[in-house]
């Protein structure tokens, strides 16, 4: 029932492009360490770089677990659910960096971007995925749901937050600059937003 795919294009392309949300799962190295899983949503938040890299838009929040854990070792594996039409699930495993402000390549990577406005969300990285496995199973068992809308609930949030109002509130939390359990989290202070 699973397949195993050489490259990220076709069929499957269309189907990662064409969902709302997706997962991102990380770990540290340690064996008792905290694994991590998110949803992340948005749409226009993700892109198809080219047939083996893909990357996501790190935006504000409370803590920053994938991208301490990327900075340690590089881990992570994407999944991406069929929630209407044929069921399916399909995964790419693979090794992650976060992109900050400061990097060269920042200009570049927001460029993928277009359909998205990073000031509403306090963009804080770039997460850039190279797959090294690529596969799909059946999802015969994941629910049928239909989506309506993103919420507008965190553009509105952090919309009002500047450059030095984003670095405070990130500073004033306890896992932003290191993760749960103690890796190097988000630099901060943040770099300041390049212009686009």
């Amino acid at each position: 029932m699973g397949k195993t795919y050489e490259r990220i294009d076709g069929r499957l392309r269309t189907f990662i492009e064409a969902q709302p949300m997706f997962f991102t799962a990380t770990a540290p190295l340690a064996g008792d360490g905290t694994i991590n899983l998110s949803p992340k949503g948005l749409r226009g938040s993700f892109a198809v770089l080219d047939e083996l890299t893909v990357a996501y838009l790190d935006f504000a929040g409370s803590n920053a677990e994938t991208v301490a854990h990327l900075r340690e070792n590089g881990r992570i594996t994407l999944m991406w659910c069929a929630f209407t039409g044929p069921p399916n699930i399909v995964r790419v495993h693979g090794r992650g960096e976060p992109v900050f402000r400061d990097d060269p390549r920042w200009p570049e990577l927001t460029g993928h971007f277009p359909d998205i406005d990073p000031s509403l969300h306090g963009l804080r990285a770039i997460v850039v995925v190279r797959a090294e496995l690529i596969r799909d199973t059946c999802g015969y068992a994941v629910p049928l749901m239909t989506y309506e809308a993103d919420r507008d609930l965190h553009g509105r949030r952090f919309a009002r937050e500047d450059d030095a109002s984003l670095s405070a509130y990130f500073a004033g939390k306890d896992h932003v600059a290191t993760s749960i359990d103690g890796l190097p989290g988000l630099p901060l202070p943040l770099p300041p937003t390049p212009a686009r």
